[in-house]
């Protein structure tokens, strides 16, 4: 089962992380005298303190545990649906669909939908490029369990509505489809769409840890773009696939964007946000200092 493979890969992930010693660092604080021509004197410019995140054990490895431990549960149920007869499939009429997700009724391309679970599997480990790099390196142990998280919190959306919903895909509106697939109990796990989530999960994770540790690097902004072209290209796949409906890529796209984005942002020291503060006298009709505070 191909599915079953994921959550391989997400446990031994956890294992991996089990081991990982978090080698944060502390910064001290820094103040830096900066000219600027504009003005006479000098500018006091701030810069961020200590780490930038704040993993509190207590409370993400409870959420953390229940949601993969509900994500390994729910695998094994939706994918061992009771299948649909002959007569169920034969009397699905494409008019039943709401509009927006109607022309989608009936897609199919085997090649398309074998080709999309490389681009899947090379997500899920994706985020481990970060420690690459020698400042999120020294949070390692950190960053991968914020990231066992946020995949872990998908999982259980994705899990849990494809639980609770029994929607057909796309290929079960389909005469050229073989009739044993279009009956088969996972014929019916179309919303949401789960690729599409675990990749903007994994992607939108990646560019956000970066963003956040170098705020000023434009590297940033292909990393966002990256994670917008390969959702995007995910998207297509399964569409064209027939595996899933416009709405469920759509809900599949806001829990990954969402998870991935969230998780970063909720576990970020306040203290590393970035600002510049500057200072410089004035006089004319009236003398006094004025203050520049600058957002990043």
């Amino acid at each position: 089962m191909k599915n079953g493979i994921l959550i391989g890969i997400i446990l031994l992930f956890a294992c991996i992380n089990a081991f990982t010693q978090d080698t944060t660092t502390i910064q001290q604080p820094v103040t830096l005298i900066q000219q600027d021509s504009s003005y006479p004197p000098a500018i006091l410019k701030s810069k961020p303190v200590g780490s930038v995140y704040n993993y509190r054990p207590g409370i993400s490895l409870p959420i953390t545990a229940v949601a993969a431990g509900w994500s390994g549960y729910a695998f094994t149920k939706i994918y061992s649906k009771p299948g649909s007869t002959t007569e169920e499939i034969n009397a699905l009429d494409k008019n039943d669909i709401n509009k927006f997700d109607r022309w989608a009724a009936g897609n199919y391309d085997e090649k398309m939908d074998k080709f999309s679970y490389y681009p899947f599997y090379v997500a899920v480990p994706l985020p481990l490029v970060l420690l690459f790099d020698k400042e999120i390196r020294k949070d390692a142990g950190k960053v991968m369990m914020m990231y066992l998280e946020a995949i872990s919190i998908t999982g259980f959306f994705y899990t849990g509505s494809t639980y609770l919903t029994n929607r057909y895909r796309p290929f079960t509106y389909g005469a050229d489809v073989p009739i044993e697939k279009r009956t088969s109990g996972g014929a019916k796990n179309s919303f949401l769409a789960g690729h599409t989530a675990v990749i903007a999960t994994s992607t939108f994770f990646t560019a956000k840890v970066y963003a956040d540790y170098h705020p000023e690097s434009n590297i940033r902004w292909l990393l966002y773009t990256g994670a917008a072209l390969s959702t995007a290209w995910m998207t297509y796949m399964r569409l064209r696939s027939g595996h899933h409906f416009p709405t469920d890529i759509m809900a599949g796209i806001a829990l990954g964007v969402g998870s991935g984005m969230l998780v970063p942002t909720l576990h970020k020291n306040k203290s590393r946000k970035r600002h510049d503060i500057s200072f410089f006298p004035f006089s004319g009709d009236s003398h006094g200092v004025a203050m520049i505070y600058k957002f990043r």
